[in-house]
């Protein structure tokens, strides 16, 4: 019983370039991964962002200004919040 089996000879060339794509899509969702965690910022990141205090950013969460999301005991805000307070904020102003 003959059985022919196909064979392809892979090439330094081949597995560069083979290298080269993985790493290209490992980097893209890498990027991927750290967008998504920048759409969600933890207390001490919305403080700095608003420059305000602790206790102002726990009545921004009381009076219902500012949404977030408690994760055991950790407070999420999302992103897209902060900046559009800091747009309403910015108008007041001028």
């Amino acid at each position: 019983m003959n059985i022919s089996m196909s064979s392809e000879i892979i090439t330094r060339q081949d597995l560069h370039e083979f290298r080269e794509k993985l790493l290209n899509d490992i980097r893209a969702l890498i990027g991927k991964s750290a967008e998504d965690q920048a759409k969600y910022l933890k207390s001490y990141q919305v403080r700095n962002m608003l420059k305000i205090s602790p206790g102002t950013l726990q009545n921004l969460r009381v009076n219902g200004t500012l949404r977030f999301t408690k994760i055991g005991s950790i407070l999420y805000y999302n992103k897209e919040d902060i900046l559009k307070l800091l747009e309403g904020k910015a108008n007041s102003t001028t």
